[in-house]
């Protein structure tokens, strides 16, 4: 299994969608980011603001991170 350290910090959980389809989301504020590993079989897209990776129960998290978007795009195209 592969992974790759970032910086991570605020995030949005999304819990899955409820009776009317609307997404159900947690909104989390942290001040600063954090250093994570994380799996690269958890990351699931990457945009220029997030990273989304999956979480317990069939869950998502979109992550804010500090590195560069190339930088991590770079990351994930050479570890992959």
């Amino acid at each position: 299994m592969s992974f790759i350290t970032l910086n991570l910090g605020s995030h949005v959980i999304s819990h899955g969608y409820d009776s009317e389809n609307k997404e159900v989301l947690e909104s989390v504020e942290v001040a600063g980011f954090s250093e994570k590993v994380i799996a690269l079989s958890r990351i699931k897209s990457l945009s220029e603001t997030y990273i989304l990776t999956d979480y317990l129960d069939g869950r998502w998290i979109y992550w804010e991170y500090e590195q560069n978007y190339d930088y991590v795009k770079s990351l994930l195209v050479n570890l992959r």
